[in-house]
């Protein structure tokens, strides 16, 4: 991919930089850009389920979010907060309270962005009308909990309303915030999609707004001009975004391919600049020739073991009876050999996964998060054979089949038919596969709908918590149904805890409960592996998952 060896060298020390985003190409400036129109074609390899900021809580919907819209605060290439829509802000002593000062900004169609559309769009998020998967990434706010699950105020005794909520429109230049306790990192929070604004006098009067692109008013450095479902979402830049003198590029076309193998031979002969996925097949060769970089992630790839009885037994009683049995959750977790799917399979650089909490967050001494072994990334296969035959299935004789349910991109079937395989063979159970489009996929996970499901997980934030709260029992994320009042009174203490040593103490007993319960299979740590053209400059790919472009262009092509 590179056009020297200068280059490639800079290529591959950014794509080995831990805990960091990676900018693609080795800088350039903006006055070497040349007089063409500066277009950028990109592959999502996907065709999002919502680009509603308040209900997507997809990777896929969140690119194309993270380039439309801005919050208080963006990331840097560390991914730490700067001054986003808001210019400043003021902290509380007890660092409970927030003030900030708002920058003169507009909306893509020309309106004044406000403190009031901020505030619209948080209590929007918890509104329980609104159904956002999300709504728990707000409680740090005052009484959001409480607004979303109907409880009642605990100074008050009443029942909660969205004037409870510690977000307050002082005017239209000023937002105050008032947290339920201090937070380390909620100012990295405020720039993540939930708690991005929205046009509150377009959205509160049009429920499709973010399903056409005349609609979909945005304040990012980009605005949506073309919405084609299954095709492609054209951004082009937006001449009312407060930046747009340091956005560089024109227009990017976002192609929606889900077959990986279809994009990558468009992107072997150009007519894609920049692809999400590299097949399996492909990365190997990929890498070694520079066509491909690999760019850390900071994230999990894992199967989701749905423990909601009334759910699964509606599809088959048994198949409840068993996974609601820790032990057959650990056969099932032990059976697994994990360094043959990465070497394999996937073979990207991945790492077999032996915890939940992904690698790559450091803690106040200094360590990785992910220092404990809760299993041997290698199958367990005497020990997996051993707690089935407890659970009453030695050599798997009664065991029901089971069905693991998964979406086809990116090499998901490969995998899925290898952990079928390893079960069978390890295990002596039959377990089915069933194969959903990505949006049908989401909504029947979502939903409960299902027995074993494929899943993943990249950090909103660079915190073990972004990992862990999402099996809280209040979490809209949390598929599984897994509910531990230990687990829940664990993860309570950590978010209010101001001792960094001790925050992380109590975040470990949690992986240690939630390992115990095992309602997920965890299988190895993301490394992002993206096709990137020689002369595509300074796209960020961040560990977090995002993609932006804000400062991209296109030199030499």
């Amino acid at each position: 991919m590179k056009k020297s060896k200068l280059k490639k060298l800079c290529a591959v020390t950014l794509a080995l930089t831990l805990g960091m985003s990676v900018l693609v190409g080795c800088g350039g400036s903006a006055n070497k850009t040349t007089a063409k129109a500066q277009v950028l074609t990109y592959n999502l390899n996907a065709d999002p389920k919502t680009l509603d900021p308040a209900l997507n809580a997809s990777v896929d919907g969140a690119i194309v979010v993270s380039n439309t819209f801005e919050g208080l605060c963006k990331l840097d290439e560390k991914d730490k907060a700067i001054a986003g829509v808001a210019e400043k802000w003021d902290v509380s002593k007890d660092g409970t309270v927030y003030t900030f000062h708002l920058r003169d900004s507009k909306w893509s169609n020309g309106d004044t962005v406000k403190a009031g559309d901020f505030e619209y769009a948080w209590k929007r998020v918890l509104n329980p009308t609104t159904a956002a998967e999300y709504a728990y990434q707000m409680s740090y706010l005052k009484n959001a909990n409480e607004y979303n699950q109907g409880k009642v105020v605990k100074e008050t005794g009443v029942k909660a309303t969205a004037d409870d909520v510690g977000v307050k429109a002082i005017d239209d230049k000023t937002l105050e915030v008032t947290l339920a306790e201090p937070c380390s990192y909620f100012l990295e929070l405020t720039a993540f999609p939930c708690y991005f604004p929205v046009n509150k006098a377009l959205v509160e009067n049009n429920s499709e707004w973010a399903l056409k692109a005349e609609t979909y008013i945005s304040n990012g450095p980009f605005k949506m001009t073309d919405y084609k479902i299954k095709d492609q979402i054209v951004l082009e830049k937006n001449e009312n975004y407060y930046g747009k003198d340091n956005v560089k590029l024109d227009k990017v076309n976002m192609k929606l391919v889900t077959e990986e193998t279809s994009a990558w031979a468009s992107y072997k002969t150009g007519d894609f600049d920049m692809v999400d996925v590299v097949p399996n097949s492909e990365t190997q060769t990929a890498l070694k020739d520079g066509t491909a970089t690999a760019f850390k992630a900071l994230g999990t790839y894992f199967y989701v073991l749905n423990l909601d009885k009334d759910k699964v037994s509606a599809i088959d009683p048994e198949a409840a009876k068993v996974l609601s049995d820790s032990r057959v959750r650990k056969a099932l977790n032990l059976a697994v050999d994990r360094p043959s799917i990465v070497e394999n399979i996937t073979k990207g650089g991945q790492i077999p996964a032996h915890s939940f909490v992904a690698e790559g967050i450091p803690g106040p001494d200094g360590k990785d998060f992910a220092q404990k072994e809760y299993f041997s990334p290698k199958a367990n296969i005497e020990e997996a054979k051993k707690l089935l035959a407890e659970a009453g299935y030695p050599d798997g004789k009664g065991f029901p089949t089971l069905i693991a349910t998964y979406n086809p991109e990116s090499g998901n079937g490969d995998i899925a038919q290898a952990l079928q395989d390893m079960w069978k063979n390890n295990l002596g159970i039959t377990v089915e596969l069933q194969s959903q489009e990505w949006k049908v996929f989401q909504k029947t996970r979502t939903d409960g709908k299902y027995e074993i499901g494929r899943h993943a997980w990249l950090g909103d934030y660079v915190d073990p918590m972004t990992f862990l709260e999402m099996w809280q029992s209040t979490s809209g994320l949390n598929v599984a149904k897994y509910k531990s009042p230990e687990y829940d009174k664990l993860l309570q203490g950590a978010k209010v805890e101001q001792d960094a040593t001790k925050r992380i103490d109590l975040m470990h007993k949690a992986e240690d409960v939630l390992m115990e319960d095992m309602p997920i299979v965890p299988l190895y740590y993301y490394v992002s592996v993206k096709g990137v053209k020689s002369y595509v400059k300074d796209v960020r790919v961040s560990p977090l998952g995002f993609i932006y472009f804000d400062k991209a262009y296109i030199e030499g092509k």
